[in-house]
């Protein structure tokens, strides 16, 4: 046997993804590569480790086996890494993120530093919508989660990030140049919403409702960037955060249509559990975040303070 922990890596992905394609993305390699080195690995063992059957990839029953002890393995290397780092004083393990889709703008700013300066520190980040987002919390799985709106089924403490502004957006204005949009405008347009749950369709909703405004044809669509694609081929109209909107907004692509009440102004949050018991890596990111958030909006997103 001359198999590599890359190539046990590689397997290991691919048993819990059913698919080289994911396995690729999630691994950040490209398909063939991870082709190549299942091929390698498969090709020191007399039985099959996966199969498929019509488009579909199967892992057989000994695969399964061989992912149970790669991943032991990977562990165990993992362990020796840590152990490593600890005894020469530095911090080891994993810090564990959930946020919401939209929050993808925003969290990497408040992590690179962080995670540059401590070699040890894996980081594990779920980019999810707010329902994956809270159960990742309750289950206790996650040191923290970054949300613009509080979760109301348990206790959390917080601390404020910067402010979250959404606006209304197209790809071209349906007023003439200077007018406001008004109320009869929206029933003319086609609207573009967020799927049920999301935090961002929950402020559009309200902000309708309050205002009393009726709109046109409705279409849902289930992530941000998606939506954000739909809004930019004139597929119709949306609410939304924008501060994932920074290129579109200079390139001309989309642009911001003034509507009495708008902007709807919430914030980002770095949350975790009020019983959390945090570890000392949880413990120096959260030291970090409460030390550094100004110089960061201040550096990284200065733009966004003149909207």
């Amino acid at each position: 046997m001359n198999y590599t922990l890359q190539q046990l890596r590689i397997f290991k992905t691919v048993a819990e993804t059913k698919s080289i394609t994911k396995a690729s993305e999630v691994l950040h390699l490209t398909q063939p590569a991870v082709s190549i080195q299942l091929k390698k690995l498969q090709d020191q063992f007399d039985i099959p480790l996966t199969e498929v059957i019509g488009r579909q990839l199967y892992i057989t029953e000994f695969g399964n086996e061989i992912a149970e002890v790669s991943e032991r393995i990977l562990n165990e290397v993992m362990g020796i890494r840590y152990r490593s780092k600890a005894y020469k004083g530095h911090l080891v393990g994993t810090l564990r993120i959930s946020i919401v889709s939209t929050a993808k703008y925003v969290m990497p700013y408040f992590l690179s530093d962080f995670m540059r300066a401590h070699e040890g520190v894996d980081l594990q980040m779920d980019v999810t919508n707010k329902a994956g987002v809270i159960s990742s919390l309750e289950e206790n799985a996650v040191d923290f989660a970054l949300v613009s709106v509080l979760p109301e089924q348990f206790e959390v403490d917080k601390v404020t990030l910067m402010k979250n502004k959404l606006y209304l957006v197209g790809s071209r204005s349906p007023v003439e140049k200077g007018n406001i949009v008004r109320k009869s405008d929206f029933e003319k347009l086609p609207f573009i919403f967020r799927e049920k749950g999301s935090a961002t369709r929950r402020a559009m909703v309200d902000f309708l409702r309050a205002s009393g405004i009726r709109t046109g044809k409705m279409m849902q669509l289930t992530s941000n960037e998606a939506l954000k694609q739909a809004v930019i081929a004139g597929l119709g109209y949306s609410i939304m955060p924008i501060i994932g909107l920074k290129n579109e907004l200079n390139n001309g692509s989309l642009q911001i249509l003034p509507v009495k009440g708008l902007p709807i102004s919430t914030s980002w949050n770095l949350i975790w559990l009020s019983s959390k018991k945090f570890s000392p890596i949880a413990n120096a990111y959260l030291d970090y975040v409460k030390e550094e958030k100004d110089t960061i909006i201040k550096e990284k997103f200065n733009w966004y303070e003149d909207y």
